[in-house]
């Protein structure tokens, strides 16, 4: 049996995405790395096309999203310079009420990409999701803790870099258990001064 493709920024037929919402995504904005980040590499503006498919990923459990924006994402990394691939991992209510981690979910997909192992280096704190805080409460947490020493250099995958508040976190914590280099990867990130409540 055959199915029509769907797109998943649109939900129209005719492609994944469309060819429309394809022309409409955009790149991503070319900010400085976040304090104790080496480089933050991001694939799209979290704008228009490109916030809703990645919204789509993160509020909406619509995986179909997960290969293209993975193997688009990785074709931007050097996997020579990465050892371990990790994420920073969503709060724990998030994940019992979505039933997964898109974080999580993303970083799988790009470490295969780049046949690179994947690893939970970090565990969350307790703590406020950082969606819907501005930015001063987004630099106030999360909190994470290493999960185990690390050694080489270590790619973070997130969905969206906003402040860069969580990253920045995740790799303070991932320095101190030993890394030698941090990189972030981000599907989307969002243009300077619109760091707006989500």
């Amino acid at each position: 049996m055959l199915f029509a493709v769907v797109c998943p920024v649109c939900g129209g037929s005719g492609g994944s995405p469309c060819p429309r919402c394809l022309a409409a995504l955009r790149p991503a904005p070319l900010l400085p790395p976040p304090p104790g980040v080496d480089a933050c590499i991001a694939l799209l503006a979290y704008e228009g096309a490109g916030r809703e498919l990645v919204a789509r990923l993160k509020y909406r459990n619509q995986r179909r999203v997960l290969p293209g924006l993975a193997r688009a994402a990785a074709a931007g990394v050097a996997p020579v310079d990465v050892d371990v691939v990790t994420w920073p991992p969503t709060t724990a209510a998030r994940r019992r009420r979505r039933g997964f981690d898109q974080a999580e979910l993303l970083a799988r997909r790009v470490a295969a990409e780049l046949r690179r192992p994947c690893a939970a280096l970090l565990a969350r704190r307790p703590g406020t999701a950082q969606t819907g805080l501005d930015a001063a409460a987004r630099w106030r947490g999360p909190a994470f803790v290493a999960r185990r020493p690390v050694d080489g250099r270590v790619l973070v995958v997130d969905d969206v870099v906003t402040t860069g508040a969580t990253v920045a976190a995740a790799a303070s914590v991932l320095r101190e258990a030993g890394a030698r280099g941090v990189t972030v990867l981000a599907m989307a990130r969002t243009p300077a001064k619109s760091h707006h409540r989500e």
